[in-house]
């Protein structure tokens, strides 16, 4: 008889990897989350622990100092850490699901061995594709790259980048052939340091405020020509690829989020008494936390799906984009309903539900607004 498990039977390897991470997120992140909110920074030192517990690089090959692990494996993390922290989630999440992974589908194998070890090791990568007339019409980019012979020369501007602040190499899309539309549009490394390449305004933001979004400006920033990643004029298919992952990763984090709320609510409604009661004794408290809890488990179960297929080397795009559309949703539901369980102490810092639902509005707008998602789910739908 064939045996057949749960979608979300994990194997005794990442059940291991899941406590490791559950732990760490508990017991070195979770100190640090009022203040890094407060600050709006995230802690050096806490970035650095995530070099040191592989967690920066998790595909990446050993033979190139990662962790060797599964995209699936990824996923986890991104879950476990967003219950905590969602900022720290997102983090992981665009060196892990964009950048590494740009490098290792598309790097030649020069790329590969000088950057691997840097971005599983030390250094914080970033994605800069946006631009301020360039959101969801990611194509429209006006950053332009001119091939000077000797080099490549960059000029433009991007907003909203995440991880900016932080990072030491920067994944720069940028038009080389304008006349041929988004097919001249392509992808180059652009390390720290490079003179021309500066941070503009770092944005305030209403929730995942320890994450860094920043401006990244290109002012004659010249790069050697063994700097363009993957090939000429292929820049919209790394982008296109590499978001499609990327959403099971932002699916991830808001699925974390989500059990985050959902666990700090049902915890409390057990401790808090009203008119001589628990209020989980109260039925309409009950059904909400029923209704809240049925829902990450089916959230759980479409990004677990989209990750599992991406692993498997099947056809996930639709999933991907499904997940991150109804996880994206669940979590702002979820949060707003923890919120209430908490009555007024939900509104004040003391407690984590305000930090989360303030958290929680990200999900439907970045790497691909939830619009966008439905647009890419209808087109793929037989």
């Amino acid at each position: 008889m064939t045996q057949i498990s749960a979608l979300t039977a994990l194997n005794e390897d990442e059940k291991m990897f899941q406590g490791e991470i559950a732990r760490f997120a508990q017991q070195v992140i979770k100190p640090k989350v009022l203040h890094m909110d407060e600050t709006e920074t995230m802690d050096p030192g806490l970035i650095k622990q995530l070099f040191e517990t592989g967690l920066m690089g998790i595909e990446m090959p050993e033979e190139l100092g990662g962790a060797g692990g599964s995209f699936f494996m990824a996923i986890l993390a991104i879950e476990e850490l967003s219950k905590v922290d969602p900022s720290v989630g997102v983090l992981v999440d665009v060196q892990n699901t964009l950048v590494n992974n740009i490098f290792l589908r598309f790097a030649t194998d020069a790329q590969k061995k000088k950057y691997g070890p840097m971005l599983a090791a030390s250094k914080v990568g970033c994605y800069c594709l946006t631009e301020p007339n360039s959101g969801s019409d990611a194509f429209a980019m006006k950053a332009r790259a001119y091939d000077e012979g000797s080099h490549w020369r960059l000029e433009g501007k991007k907003i909203f980048i995440t991880n900016a602040k932080e990072a030491e190499i920067f994944i720069v899309f940028a038009n080389a052939n304008p006349e041929k539309g988004y097919k001249g549009i392509t992808a180059f490394i652009v390390e720290k340091g490079t003179p021309g390449l500066a941070l503009g305004k770092k944005e305030v933001k209403l929730g995942i405020r320890a994450s860094s979004t920043c401006e990244v400006l290109l002012d004659n920033v010249k790069i050697p020509k063994e700097n363009l990643m993957g090939e000429y004029g292929k820049g919209y298919k790394i982008a296109i690829e590499t978001l499609n992952e990327g959403r099971i990763g932002i699916a991830a984090q808001m699925l974390g989020l989500a059990q985050g709320a959902f666990d700090g609510a049902l915890k409390y409604s057990k401790e808090r008494e009203q008119f001589g009661k628990q209020l989980a004794d109260f039925q309409g408290i009950q059904f909400q936390i029923s209704e809240m809890a049925t829902e990450i488990e089916a959230a759980r179960l479409m990004v677990y799906n989209a990750a599992r297929l991406k692993d498997a080397g099947l056809p996930f795009v639709k999933e991907a984009a499904m997940a991150k559309y109804f996880v994206s949703d669940v979590a702002e539901r979820v949060a707003s309903k923890a919120l209430e369980i908490y009555g007024g102490y939900g509104f004040i810092k003391e407690f984590p539900a305000e930090k989360f639902y303030r958290d929680a509005k990200i999900g439907k707008l970045y790497e691909g607004t939830s619009n966008m998602q439905l647009q890419t789910i209808f087109k793929l739908l037989d």
